[in-house]
């Protein structure tokens, strides 16, 4: 997969090697929550290998899943901007095995090389772009007039 969300997709080879050098390997038994939706972020994953789902809070309803991540994506961009709390839900649905990232250490790399520091944001804003959409997609699937979800 070669989307900007991804890790392959989003960042030049010398930047992603610059930032799997601070990466440490996790793994997280299925219905395991990594995050939940206004909690504080400090960290963030690259998905490995298992289904990692988002989801979002409904009033009165179940917590609508929006999206299914994919290998080398983006788990988690609320880490990157103030006030540093998560903006969604996530859950391991499978047994997942996952690169975390600590976002004090990676802050600090961005602000010691603003080329890095530009890409990442970069990359991180075209991730915040595509869930936006996705969660604009799947909520009309769910809650809109028939037909109202698909893309523009």
């Amino acid at each position: 997969m070669t989307s900007t969300t991804t890790l392959t997709g989003g960042l030049p080879v010398e930047h992603r090697e610059r930032l799997m050098r601070v990466a440490r390997e996790v793994s997280y038994a299925a219905s395991v929550r990594l995050f939940e939706e206004g909690g504080r972020a400090d960290r963030f994953w690259i998905r490995g290998t298992g289904t990692v789902t988002l989801d979002f809070r409904v009033p009165g309803r179940r917590a609508a899943v929006i999206e299914s991540l994919g290998h080398g994506e983006l788990v988690g961009w609320s880490w990157h901007f103030p006030p540093y709390l998560w903006h969604l839900g996530a859950e391991a649905m499978t047994p997942v095995r996952a690169w975390e990232f600590d976002a004090e250490a990676v802050g600090a790399l961005c602000a010691q090389d603003p080329v890095f520091g530009r890409a990442v944001a970069t990359w991180v804003g075209n991730v915040v772009a595509h869930r936006l959409h996705a969660a604009r997609i799947r909520l009309l699937d769910l809650y809109g007039p028939h037909g109202s979800g698909s893309p523009l």
